[in-house]
């Protein structure tokens, strides 16, 4: 069982900044990818930035240039830090990984409980 703890969320005011982190624990061989989705009441939940275990990312237009996604592999862990919040950003974050827990065993998907982000204006 892999658990997922995400931390960092909070109320900011527009313009400031918070960093998520997401820290993977359990019982895991390899991570190939972790990620950070949102969704706001009445709407669906989407990748907001995505990372693989080589660094490769991606990030959802309505967040590129103001959020960074960035891991630390060996401590099994993703951040995300959000410059320049704006009131729409206002939604819960949920922490994504897939990962195996043996050379040989099948990729799983996993979800945190979600952090609170709120941006006033």
């Amino acid at each position: 069982q892999v658990q997922l703890v995400e931390s960092g969320g909070g109320l900011v005011q527009a313009g400031g900044s918070l960093k998520l982190a997401c820290a993977a624990s359990g019982s895991i061989f390899s991570i190939n990818a972790m990620g950070w989705y949102r969704q706001a009441p009445g709407k669906q939940r989407e990748l907001v930035a995505g990372i693989t275990s080589g660094g490769s990312t991606n990030y959802a237009d309505s967040v590129k240039g103001r959020f960074t996604i960035s891991r630390d592999n060996a401590k099994n862990t993703v951040y995300l830090q959000m410059n320049s919040l704006k009131p729409e950003d206002t939604a819960v974050y949920y922490c994504n990984s897939a990962s195996t827990s043996g050379p040989a065993g099948p990729l799983r998907i996993y979800w945190g409980q979600g952090t609170q982000v709120t941006v006033s204006s």
